[in-house]
C-alpha cells in the first residue's frame, strides 16, 4: 500500500501496526501477551471436540462396530448351522449310496444265481437230450453191428473160400471153410 506524505493518518496507522506486532516483527504465537487468549481458545476447542467425540461420534462408531460384530457373529452362526446341515445331508447321502450299493449287489447276486440255475437247468435238459441221442445212436450202432456181425461169418466164409480157390484153383468144402474161419477167430 503506497502512502502519500500529504495523508495525515497514514503515518499514525503505520505506527499502530508496528506497535501491535510487538515492534519485533516475530511470530505472535510466541509472544507471552497472547498466550492467555491462545490457551483459552485451546481449552474451548478441546472441550467442544471432546464433547462432540464423546457424545456424537463415539456412540455412532460404537453402534456401527456393535452392528458389525452382530452381523459377523450372525453370519458365522448361520454358516456353522448350514455346515452342520450339509454334513448331515452328506451323511444321509452316504447312507443312501451304501444302501443302493447293497441293493444293487443283492440284485446282481440274485440275477447271477437265477442265471446259474437257468443255465444248470438248460444244461441238464441239453445233456438229457444229448444222452438220449447218444443212446439212440448207440442202439442204432449196436443193431447195425449185430446185423453186420451176423453177416461177418457168411462174408468170412465166402472170402476164405474165394481166396483158397484162387490160390489153389480148387474150391474147398463148406465144412472146411467154417472150421478154418472158427479157428482164425
Amino acid at each position: 500500500m503506497a502512502t502519500t506524505p500529504t495523508d495525515p493518518h497514514a503515518g499514525a496507522h503505520a505506527t499502530t501496526e508496528a506497535e501491535g506486532h510487538g515492534g519485533g516483527g516475530g511470530l505472535p504465537q510466541f509472544e507471552t501477551q497472547h498466550w492467555f487468549g491462545q490457551i483459552a481458545y485451546l481449552l474451548v476447542l478441546f472441550l467442544v471436540l471432546y464433547l462432540l467425540i464423546s457424545k456424537v461420534f463415539a456412540p455412532r462408531i460404537r453402534r456401527v462396530m456393535d452392528e458389525r460384530a452382530e452381523t459377523i457373529s450372525g453370519a458365522v452362526a448361520t454358516a456353522r448351522q448350514v455346515q452342520a446341515e450339509a454334513a448331515e445331508q452328506a451323511e444321509a447321502a452316504k447312507a443312501d449310496v451304501a444302501r443302493a450299493r447293497a441293493e444293487s449287489r443283492a440284485t446282481a447276486q440274485a440275477a447271477a444265481t437265477r442265471i446259474a440255475e437257468e443255465a444248470a437247468a438248460r444244461k441238464a435238459t441239453e445233456e438229457a437230450a444229448v444222452s438220449a441221442r447218444i443212446a439212440e445212436a448207440e442202439s442204432a450202432i449196436a443193431k447195425t453191428r449185430d446185423a453186420a456181425m451176423q453177416n461177418v461169418g457168411t462174408i468170412a466164409n465166402d472170402t476164405a473160400s474165394a481166396i483158397v480157390e484162387r490160390l489153389t484153383g480148387k474150391a474147398p468144402t463148406a465144412a472146411e471153410v467154417a472150421a478154418a474161419v472158427k479157428g482164425a477167430a
